[in-house]
Order: structure tokens, then sequence, then C-alpha cells
């Protein structure tokens, strides 16, 4: 059984940023996953309609999703569309510490240069967390 085909996502792209826009797809899929806006079975847009609702290159999307497949986060069945893969390939915990301690170094170094403090960084965390959620999803629990 699969999950509703439409998720209450939205991938958004800032093409100011200097990040390239494949790699923005990538982070906003883990990211949801993360936050619980996307699920095992989820349904993501085609190839052509993402590039289309986001003014890019299909070619763009191919490389996003290609990644995300590789990883293990996607897969792809002909004829039936992309979902968020039921089979999530498990990592060692301390490769994902390590993993979070390096996204955390990098936005914490990033805003202390833009002259934000480390408050205003984790409440826009906590913002985008929640957006990312969406209004009927809840929020994760706390790690004990």
């Amino acid at each position: 059984m699969r999950a509703p085909a439409k998720p209450a996502f939205r991938f958004l792209l800032d093409l100011h940023t200097g990040v390239p826009a494949y790699r923005q797809i990538i982070d906003q899929v883990r990211g949801a996953l993360a936050a619980g806006a996307l699920a095992a079975g989820h349904q993501l847009p085609t190839v052509r309609q993402l590039a289309v609702d986001l003014a890019i290159n299909p070619n763009t999307v191919v490389r996003a999703y290609r990644e995300l497949e590789l990883s293990g986060l996607l897969e792809t069945q002909q004829g039936t569309g992309t979902f968020i893969s039921v089979q999530r390939l498990p990592r060692a915990q301390a490769e994902r510490d390590r993993q979070l301690s390096q996204i955390a170094a990098d936005a914490a170094a990033r805003a202390g240069a833009a002259g934000f403090t480390i408050e205003e960084l984790l409440e826009k965390l906590r913002l985008s967390s929640s957006c990312a959620r969406g209004p009927n999803l809840p929020a994760r629990k706390e790690k004990q």
C-alpha cells in the first residue's frame, strides 16, 4: 500500500544562493524526510512536472533524483513514478553523528559570517522545521 500520491510538500528553489538547483532539491528531500513532511511511499513529482514547476532544465531534476536513488532514498518504478524508498539504507550511528556535526558547524559558521547569532539560527531552524512538516503532521519526538 502506498501513501497519498500528493504529500503536503513543495519544492522551492532560491537561485540567488549559489547552491546548485539539483543540490537544493536533494537537500529539500532529505530535510522533508527528517522533518516528517515526506515518508516512505510518498510519490514525488515526475521529472518533467518538477522541472516545469521550478522552471529549470529537466536534466537538473534527473541528476537530483539519480543521486537520491543511488543513496537509497528514492525508488523509481518504470511507468508508475518516483517514490520515497520504503527500505532506507542503514548508516552507522558514528557516520550520522559526524554528518550532523558537520552540517551544524557549517550552518553556524555561515550564520556567524553573515552577522547572525546562534539563537537566531536556532529559531529559524525551528520555524523551517515546523513549516516543512506542514500543518497536519506531528512534530518528531525528542530522543531520550
